[in-house]
């Protein structure tokens, strides 16, 4: 039987897990970003609004701001949708939405350097592999088994309420977010966005997807790490099992 020492180990060795998970998916979503050809779906309206606060059109917020700003809209949405069905402790959402959007901002700096390259085969690049870190982290978050990202949430919400499949869910709720990306671009600049919701968008829509299913199955050393308790003197033996695993 665990102690409670163990378990307040588990649990915050599992949510250091789910914060490198993050940092990694927003890694992913700022190389998107920088592709210039269309970010993902989930940072399209704050892309936008971004881009107009340069503008002076809004805000001056960063994205990573703006996705915060989301995030609390999701998590309101949420409530209004499942009333008396909505769990008090969902409202941890809001924290890990914050954690989210300042990862988000770190990554955007860290990328930086890519906003100087604009050839087309980097951007391809830069949209491949930020599409590709994005969805593997996405298949590791989702193993770390703790509260869900607002996005997510949400489409969860619905599919509960509205009895439909969670994919088709999806599909709306992806949809309707590049649908008011775009209306926003046309709102702030008179043009569609194509920086905002390009090719990019289109490929990442379907592409996340399929790396999250492709990974998913490989996830074996992380749930061996997981289990992992971090201590000296469990050290040797967790090294142990990642080398040998039963």
């Amino acid at each position: 039987m665990s102690t409670k020492k163990e378990k307040v180990i588990g649990f915050l060795w599992q949510h250091f897990l789910l914060l490198l998970s993050m940092f990694f998916m927003t890694f992913g979503v700022a190389l998107c970003v920088r592709s210039n050809l269309g970010s993902g779906v989930i940072s399209s309206i704050p892309m936008s609004f971004s881009l107009a606060g340069k503008a002076g059109l809004a805000p001056g917020l960063t994205i990573g701001g703006y996705t915060n700003i989301m995030n609390i809209i999701l998590v309101v949405a949420q409530i209004i949708v499942l009333r008396r069905n909505f769990e008090p402790i969902q409202l941890f959402q809001l924290l890990i939405g914050f954690v989210f959007g300042f990862l988000l901002d770190v990554n955007m700096w860290l990328t930086s350097c890519f906003s100087t390259y604009e050839t087309i085969p980097v951007q391809i690049a830069a949209q491949l592999l930020g599409a590709t870190i994005l969805g593997a982290a996405i298949a590791a978050e989702i193993r770390c088994g703790s509260i869900t990202m607002p996005g997510e949430g949400i489409q969860v919400a619905i599919a509960r309420v509205s009895g439909k499949p969670f994919p088709i869910v999806k599909i709306i709720v992806d949809t309707t977010l590049v649908i008011l990306a775009v209306l926003s671009g046309f709102y702030f600049f008179g043009t569609w966005p194509r920086t905002v919701v390009g090719p990019g968008t289109l490929f990442a829509m379907f592409y996340v997807g399929y790396v999250v299913k492709l990974t998913n199955p490989r996830l074996g050393w992380f749930d061996r790490l997981l289990d992992y308790r971090p201590g000296f003197r469990r050290y040797i033996y967790g090294l142990a099992r990642f080398i040998y695993p039963k």
